[in-house]
């Protein structure tokens, strides 16, 4: 059982910020998107009538969810068990579908009551989740596809400074149309950060299943440790195929919003899962697939908003890793009064109750950095009734 299975809420308000966005460390680009210039954090933060908090990233363009589904479950049904109440919150949006925004809007609620329970109980969220360590392995991701050369480098030696043993880059230049710079940019980050260190490569789903035989068979001397997501990730059949053909590991996940849709990949062969926590529909759905990751005896990492999600590494495998995002979170770590420490190629969680985080509320506040501010309470949502999609 979940700690937090019989915890019971009593929500007096709930609160969504958006914050104002921050500088990316390095514009940042990668095969499909970018580059990303800015990046912005929107905050949900949920009280309960004593006044305890829980707070979560959240995406925040999809108001309509927050109160037509989820809202109305949460303030008209206090004292109800948690485990009753999600099985309330996850069904009210059966109709809005498991796979997209909904589902991600649902776990980052999640999120937020695990915390406020967390807190309520004056215990790190690690120790919440019944882990054993207060660290997590990281590892250093990053290297933009429009990187230069030297702009790659940079990076690369700030993560091997970092004590990071494993670093990821982007790959996929030009929308996947340039394979041979794509190739001399590996074999120039193989050469810098040398044989010990262990080297993935994303290339965000930009190829076809040729493609991506093709830059395995121009990769096969550089020890390459996972290449990440080259096909169209809803591309199932192809996605086997290459499992099949691989002798790298091939990582899938991050595009899942359902931990129901990860058996599917272990059985097409894939052997690198990345659930996101504040991607899917609940922290317990990251947790089963972080149990058939090990039932499988398959690598398994998580990513996201990592200073957030890196509790949750804690209850795996110490060999599982964070994904660190460097050129995009380094900048939000403005946003932070406490955050984990990053050393010696670790997270190291600072003994607070809750999530490791606290945000700088009085800064953003004072400064007019807060965006916008909406607020909820009982007496403006209006109590759930089932609204039937036709």
């Amino acid at each position: 059982m979940n700690q937090i299975d019989l915890e019971t809420f009593h929500i007096h308000r709930v609160q969504l910020r958006v914050l104002e966005p921050v500088p990316t460390v390095t514009p940042f680009q990668d095969a499909t998107m970018g580059p990303f210039n800015r990046f912005g954090l929107s905050i949900l933060t949920i009280e309960d009538e004593d006044g305890n908090i829980g707070e979560a990233p959240i995406f925040n363009t999809y108001n309509n969810i927050l109160e037509k589904c989820l809202f109305p479950i949460l303030f008209y049904n206090d004292g109800l068990p948690y485990r009753d109440l999600y099985k309330l919150l996850y069904w009210s949006i059966r109709n809005e579908g498991f796979r997209g925004q909904a589902a991600a809007l649902l776990g980052q609620l999640d999120l937020a009551l695990y915390d406020l329970a967390a807190r309520r109980k004056g215990v790190p969220m690690y120790q919440f989740l019944n882990a054993e360590r207060n660290w997590a392995r990281m590892y250093g991701s990053g290297g933009g596809t429009n990187y230069s050369f030297q702009e790659l480098e940079t990076e690369m030696v700030k993560f091997l400074e970092a004590g990071a043993d494993c670093v990821k880059m982007k790959i996929g230049r030009n929308f996947g149309s340039d394979m041979a710079e794509d190739i001399e940019r590996v074999k120039f980050v193989r050469r810098l950060i040398g044989k010990e260190v262990a080297l993935a490569v994303d290339a965000n789903q930009i190829w076809t299943l040729n493609q991506s035989l093709d830059f395995l068979n121009q990769v096969a001397d550089l020890n390459i440790a996972w290449l990440e997501e080259p096909i169209h990730s809803a591309a199932y059949a192809d996605i086997e195929e290459l499992c099949k053909q691989s002798y790298l590991k091939i990582a899938y996940g991050e595009s899942e919003r359902s931990g129901k849709m990860f058996p599917a990949l272990v059985n097409a062969g894939v052997k690198h899962l990345q659930p996101v926590p504040t991607h899917l529909g609940g922290i317990q759905e990251w947790k089963e697939v972080r149990d058939l990751a090990i039932k499988h005896e398959i690598d398994f990492s998580s990513g996201g908003y990592s200073l957030y999600t890196a509790s949750f590494l804690a209850t795996a495998p110490e060999n599982c890793p964070v994904e660190y995002l460097y050129s995009i979170m380094f900048g939000l770590e403005k946003y932070f009064t406490v955050k984990p420490a990053w050393k010696n190629g670790k997270y190291i969680f600072p003994e607070i109750a809750g999530l490791p985080i606290r945000i700088d509320w009085e800064y953003w506040s004072n400064t007019d950095k807060v965006l916008v501010h909406k607020i909820w309470t009982k007496e403006n949502v209006t109590k759930y009734a089932p609204v039937v999609n036709m």
